[in-house]
C-alpha cells in the first residue's frame, strides 16, 4: 500500500501534517528501519496539494492487531490526565460527528477533531455540545470545530435517509435498533400513528421495513416537519403522511383509529396519552416512552392505568424495553401496552 517515507527527525512534523491532512490510514501500523518511518497513508485521501517534497512509495504495513479507537491514537497528542477526561462515546449523525469535549480540553479541540476525521472517512464535519437538549422541542445547541462548517446533514439508517439540521432538529441516533424493532411488530395492512414524528424517522423505518396500510406522522417543529417532507421524497414513499400542527389539535380532525400508536416523547409522553387514546381501538398497540428510574417503574404503570381508566379504557402491558441511559440513573424506556 502507499506509504510517507520521512527522516526520523522530520517523523513529528509530518504525522501532524497527514493527521492535519487526514490521510493516516489507522488500519495499519507505522514502521521505522534505519533512520526513516514509514507513515501508511490512504491513497484515495491523498490531495493534489500534498507538499511534493515527501516521498511517497508503497510498502508493506503490518495489521494492526486491534481495533483503533479515538483515546488510543490520541494517547500521543494528550496528557494521562488529559485522557482520562474525554468522553469516549460520541454520536456520528450521517457525516457530522458530535462530541462532548470538556471545558477542560477546549485547547485540544482541534486536534481531537483531526484525529477522529482520520479514523473514521465518513466524518467530514466535527461539532462539540454546548448545552443540553431543552426547549419545547428538544433541540441542542451545538459549535463547529473542525472539517466542512455545516450542521445539515443526510444520515442513512435502516434502509432510509433521513435530511435535517442537527442542531435545528431533535434526532437520535442511538434509537435506530428501536426503530427497526418497532417497524418489526408491525403487522401488514395496519394503520400507523406516529405522535411527535420530528424529522419522520418512525414513519420512514416503519414504512420501509414493514407492510403497513398507512402512516401518519404529526409534528408541531415547522423546520423538522420541512426536513420530514424532504426524506419522504429522497426515499420515494407512498404510504406515510406528515402533518404540521398540535398533535391535541391535529389528531381529532383525523376521524379514523389506528392499529398502533407511537409516542416517542420520553419527557411529558404521558401527558399526551388522553389525545392518543381518542384514536384507539379495541387491541390498538401503543408504544410509549418515558424517562424512567428503576423505582419510578410501578409508579408510571399506575398512572398510565389511571390515565386510561379514566378514558373509560383498559390496558394489558404487553412489555418494557430499554432505549438507552439518560443518566447515571435514569433510562429511556418504552412501554408497550394493548387495548383490551
Amino acid at each position: 500500500m502507499l506509504a510517507v517515507k520521512v527522516q526520523l527527525r522530520e517523523a513529528e512534523k509530518v504525522r501532524k501534517l497527514l493527521l492535519n491532512e487526514r490521510v493516516m490510514d489507522f488500519d495499519y501500523l507505522v514502521e521505522s528501519d534505519r533512520g526513516f518511518v514509514y507513515f501508511p497513508v490512504k491513497k484515495e485521501c491523498v490531495p493534489s496539494s500534498f507538499p511534493k517534497t515527501l516521498v511517497l512509495m508503497n510498502k508493506r504495513f503490518r495489521m494492526n492487531p486491534k481495533k483503533r479507537e479515538l483515546k488510543d491514537v490520541l494517547s500521543a497528542e494528550l496528557a494521562k490526565k488529559e485522557i482520562t477526561l474525554l468522553n469516549r462515546s460520541y454520536d456520528v449523525v450521517g457525516s457530522i460527528a458530535i462530541l462532548d469535549i470538556p471545558e477542560e480540553l477546549k485547547g485540544k479541540e482541534k486536534i481531537i477533531a483531526q484525529v477522529l476525521m482520520s479514523l473514521n472517512k465518513n466524518i467530514k464535519t466535527v461539532l462539540n455540545k454546548s448545552g443540553i437538549h431543552e426547549g419545547e422541542f428538544r433541540t441542542q445547541k451545538l459549535r463547529y470545530i473542525s472539517g466542512i462548517k455545516t450542521k445539515e446533514t443526510l444520515h442513512k439508517e435502516n434502509d432510509v435517509l433521513v435530511k435535517l439540521d442537527v442542531e435545528r432538529v431533535y434526532f437520535s441516533p442511538r434509537l435506530s435498533t428501536e426503530r427497526k424493532r418497532i417497524a418489526g411488530l408491525v403487522k401488514p395492512g395496519e394503520r400507523v400513528l406516529v405522535m411527535f414524528s420530528g424529522c419522520g424517522p418512525y414513519p420512514l423505518v416503519i414504512s420501509r421495513n414493514a407492510k403497513a396500510r398507512k402512516i401518519i406522522g404529526i409534528e408541531k417543529n415547522r423546520l423538522a416537519h420541512e426536513y420530514a417532507l424532504k426524506s419522504l421524497a429522497l426515499n420515494k414513499i407512498k404510504n406515510v403522511r406528515f402533518i404540521l400542527g398540535d398533535v391535541r389539535k391535529a389528531i381529532p380532525r383525523l376521524r379514523i383509529k389506528f392499529d398502533r400508536i407511537v409516542m416517542p416523547l420520553p419527557k411529558n409522553a404521558d401527558s399526551f396519552l388522553d389525545t392518543a387514546l381518542r384514536v384507539a381501538k379495541k387491541n390498538t398497540v401503543v408504544h410509549i416512552y418515558l424517562f424512567l428510574e428503576k423505582e419510578g417503574l410501578e409508579e408510571s404503570k399506575r398512572r398510565l392505568r389511571k390515565i386510561c381508566s379514566k378514558e373509560g379504557v383498559r390496558i394489558k402491558l404487553l412489555g418494557l424495553t430499554k432505549c438507552g441511559q439518560y443518566s447515571p440513573t435514569t433510562f429511556r424506556t418504552c412501554l408497550d401496552f394493548q387495548i383490551v
